[in-house]
């Protein structure tokens, strides 16, 4: 990342990284900062109150639009069957992503609140990435289950089971924890460059964290990527 001028900065950014501890960086072999700076959204930091709009209001109509979902498939036993079950799996990981990043973009577009401890940046990182890749295996799923409804109508209910269905998840959960879980704490490993804090969104992304590493990162970007 090319260094940023302060011509580049608003005014509130530069304060924000006055306000930063002050290190003492000689002799130094490896170095961990304490937190990070999300700059948002760049060049639209005055207007960050206006852009909070569209994002609360999506961030609202997805959280009761699933969580809508969640309860009728409940209170319905008509609709106790295999295909709402991973729709049920799919509202529920939507609703995991939306709170991984709402709490931290909207604080970061309503209170100008863009600082971010490094632990809690990891953490949010392997909640965000996880719920993605469950995600995406849900998707798998329903693709699956649409397949043996349509090729074999007259077996699917044998086919896909409660039991089925629950060892589907789990694997599905396990899958992703077992995937994602060495990535924080390879982060936690890597020496960090001093002057470079700054993450070029409003939440903690892999490879945006990564790319503030002042080490070979080769191997661990194409884990991240993968």
């Amino acid at each position: 990342m090319p260094r940023l001028k302060k011509s580049h900065l608003s005014g509130d950014l530069i304060c924000k990284l006055k306000m930063l501890p002050s290190w003492s960086f000689a002799n130094i072999c490896f170095f961990q900062p304490p937190a990070f700076l999300m700059i948002g959204i760049p060049g639209l930091e005055a207007i960050h109150g206006w852009i909070s709009i569209p994002f609360s209001s999506m961030y609202t109509v997805t959280l009761t639009g699933n969580c809508l979902i969640l309860l009728t498939v409940r209170r319905t036993p008509s609709l106790h069957q295999p295909m709402y079950y991973f729709l049920s799996m799919l509202a529920l990981t939507d609703v995991g992503l939306t709170l991984a990043t709402m709490p931290i973009t909207l604080a970061v577009l309503w209170f100008d609140h863009r600082l971010i401890s490094f632990n809690a940046c990891l953490v949010q990182m392997f909640f965000l990435h996880s719920f993605s890749v469950v995600e995406s295996s849900v998707l798998l799923a329903m693709s699956s289950d649409r397949f043996v409804a349509i090729a074999n109508p007259l077996r699917y209910a044998s086919v896909l089971t409660n039991t089925v269905i629950t060892r589907t998840g789990l694997a599905v959960v396990a899958r992703a924890t077992v995937s994602l879980f060495p990535g924080p704490f390879l982060l936690e490993r890597l020496n960090f460059c001093p002057g470079k804090i700054l993450l070029s969104h409003s939440f903690c992304f892999h490879p945006d964290v990564m790319r503030r590493a002042c080490a070979d990162i080769s191997i661990k970007y194409a884990m991240g990527s993968g």
